[in-house]
């Protein structure tokens, strides 16, 4: 029995789509399907590559892979599209995967692949992709694949995570993470491969970026009366682009500066130190870490219903001091706030993407309404808006 993803009450059988289509492409059944969730990041923005904390949990939305080996060491991979129509990648033999050698949406399977094959996983493969997280929505729907890529091709070298001669999920995500930065080259950090992962259904993970530790924290917004509305502004962004490479660089030049491994081990008293060019990034990476250990020690506390403020105040942060909000971004967090919403905050790297508010359940329909709104009064392109809980990580479907 497959995964089924039920979001706002549209079901949506991922691994069946992709079996099916590995079927009508292959005419025989995959070895088997793996996939992955997406994520949203309740708050913890640009920490990760900080060794700071983070907060996520995984959507109903997975990417599927349905997999079979091939006995000539290449790699073949087919998308299925939303319209059904299935688009080939040119094969491309394992080992002649280098950085370079693929380009487009080819490059983030073939990018996991050479990853492995520096992990001994030499195999080729038939993979077959279908999935529904959106894409360039900051939802993580690129890891979303690749994890369920990893997945598969581990699984089919009978190296699955936790079996006896398998890796664990924390070096899972690593070699995800090494495909990306080194092969697509995007500078990412380990937030969503880890939560797509490691994520478990019902929970928040507080994850401590530097050590690995993990905590499942409960999560559960409808006992509380609470819904998170995730709003998909439809202004897509790529984390290949050189404003994120930018961020990044400029907090690796504050830790410097100040002699410390990470902005993690920095402190606000320690602002006074850096050129006024870098204060901005630092100041908003030492807070924001804080308000993660603030809106976890809320959860822990049973108050779900009063962590709006931390993800207000997330926002601000990330829109004055990161700077990486965008009109879209803003016009969705002010409607929301301003709709009656306890807290609202962008959500993903930035530069377009998602926001995401904590909403009394009796008023989603209210706020839903006054984001339209106010996109239509700015002419902008109508958002996507969804309900979200926390969903299961990812794993082998049948």
């Amino acid at each position: 029995m497959s995964r089924a993803a039920d979001l706002d009450g549209v079901s949506a059988t991922q691994a069946d789509r992709a079996a099916t289509a590995f079927r009508h492409r292959h005419g025989r059944d995959p070895h088997g399907v793996w996939s992955a969730p997406g994520r949203v990041n309740l708050i913890g923005e640009h920490t990760d590559y900080n060794d700071g904390y983070v907060l996520p949990f995984a959507l109903p939305f997975r990417c599927a892979v349905a997999a079979a080996p091939r006995a000539d060491g290449v790699l073949a991979v087919t998308t299925v599209g939303d319209d059904g129509v299935p688009r080939a990648a040119e094969p491309v033999a394992v080992a002649d995967l280098e950085p370079g050698r693929v380009s487009g949406w080819a490059a983030f399977p073939s990018g996991v692949a050479w990853s492995l094959r520096g992990e001994g996983v030499l195999g080729g493969a038939n993979l077959v992709i279908a999935g529904d997280v959106p894409t360039g929505a900051g939802l993580s729907s690129s890891h979303a694949l690749q994890c369920a890529v990893a997945l598969a091709l581990l699984g089919m070298a009978d190296r699955a995570p936790g079996a006896n001669d398998g890796p664990t999920l924390d070096e899972v995500a690593r070699w995800v993470q090494r495909s990306e930065n080194d092969f697509v080259g995007a500078p990412t950090g380990l937030l969503d491969q880890t939560a797509s992962l490691r994520c478990v259904a019902g929970h928040a993970l507080f994850l401590d970026v530097r050590s690995g530790a993990g905590e499942q924290v409960p999560f559960d917004a409808a006992a509380a009366g609470l819904a998170v509305l995730v709003v998909d502004t439809r202004a897509k962004h790529s984390l290949a682009d050189s404003a994120y490479g930018e961020r990044r660089a400029a907090c690796e030049r504050a830790a410097a500066a100040l002699g410390v491994p990470a902005l993690r081990d920095a402190a606000l008293a320690d602002l006074d130190r850096l050129p006024d060019d870098l204060v901005p990034q630092a100041r908003h990476v030492i807070t924001e870490n804080q308000r993660v250990l603030d809106t976890v020690a809320l959860l822990r506390a049973g108050g779900l219903g009063r962590i709006g403020p931390h993800l207000t105040a997330s926002h601000t942060s990330l829109r004055d001091d990161y700077r990486v909000s965008c009109l879209e971004l803003d016009v969705a967090v002010d409607a929301a706030l301003e709709a009656g919403a306890l807290g609202a905050r962008m959500t993903g790297g930035g530069f377009g993407g998602s926001a995401i508010a904590l909403v009394h359940a009796d008023r989603v329909a209210d706020v839903r309404a006054a984001v339209r709104t106010a996109y239509a009064r700015r002419s902008l392109t109508e958002p996507r808006l969804f309900t979200a809980a926390p969903a299961a990580g990812a794993g082998r479907d049948y």
